[in-house]
């Protein structure tokens, strides 16, 4: 592992920083050009930039202080970000809480820049995820697999959970973008980003060797099945139309399916 990536003047500069700005500006320059395509101003969407930037590094630093117990005796620790200690879920809710903001003062509709942004989601996390492999962090289980990982602060092998959720985080990425080129209802994409992650971070937490524990399930695995009920709902919520479109369809042809056979079956066939 190699937390940092080069110096400069006596000041170092680490992979985890450089691959979370990459993240950060790849996603909001790709979900400028969807939402242009979706009818919203994109000089719009990167204005949100530095709001979202703030809501989520207040938001994973919070959700990572108060995991680790870090009060106000230890106030200096609190700014100490160039070696980690952000937490996602609380970097997505506070993201989350100042996109909704933003698009209140700024007369935004919310649900089509939810969309235009939720395929950006992942790709930031896949390189963040990458940024800590690079820093050691996010370890997981041991493994005797043949592309198990040594890491400095755990010298037995372990299974490179940062690189599954990485890989996982791409695939989800890709589903997503492809999914905003159809006509789905607006929150849609988010709705299954919502749900496609929760599944994604359930099992890739199998894995984790560092997650605090809460009976059977870890605390990251509670977070995820109430982030996929939350999307379930915006789901069926934003998707009722065609739920009930598809429900329409599929008794009418499963009724005349069920007519046929037994007219077949009166023939002797």
């Amino acid at each position: 592992m190699h937390p940092v990536a080069f110096s400069f003047g006596g000041f170092e500069i680490h992979w985890y920083g450089i691959l979370a700005a990459a993240g950060f500006l790849a996603g909001f320059h790709l979900a400028s050009r969807r939402g242009r395509s979706k009818g919203l101003d994109s000089q719009v969407v990167m204005s949100l930039g530095p709001w979202m930037l703030v809501g989520a590094l207040l938001g994973a630093r919070s959700w990572y202080l108060y995991n680790e117990e870090i009060g106000l005796d230890k106030w200096p620790e609190w700014f100490q970000l160039r070696e980690g200690g952000l937490v996602w879920y609380g970097g997505f809710i506070g993201a989350g809480l100042a996109t909704v903001i933003y698009s209140r003062i700024r007369g935004v509709p919310l649900w089509p820049l939810a969309d235009a942004l939720a395929p950006s989601i992942p790709l930031g996390h896949a390189l963040g995820r990458i940024g800590c492999l690079m820093t050691g962090c996010c370890w997981g289980t041991p493994c005797e697999l043949p592309w198990a990982i040594r890491l400095p602060a755990h010298p037995d092998p372990v299974h490179p959970v940062q690189v599954y959720e990485a890989l996982l985080n791409f695939c989800l990425y890709g589903l997503l973008a492809w999914l905003h080129r159809k006509s789905l209802p607006h929150g849609s994409i988010l709705a299954i980003y919502l749900m496609g992650y929760a599944v994604l971070r359930a099992v890739t937490e199998v894995f984790r060797g560092d997650g605090a524990e809460t009976g059977i399930i870890s605390q990251a695995q509670w977070v995820s099945l109430t982030i996929f009920l939350t999307g379930s709902i915006l789901c069926l919520w934003k998707c009722k139309r065609s739920v009930v479109l598809w429900w329409v369809v599929v008794r009418g042809w499963s009724g005349r399916l069920a007519g046929t056979c037994k007219a077949m079956m009166k023939r002797g066939w």
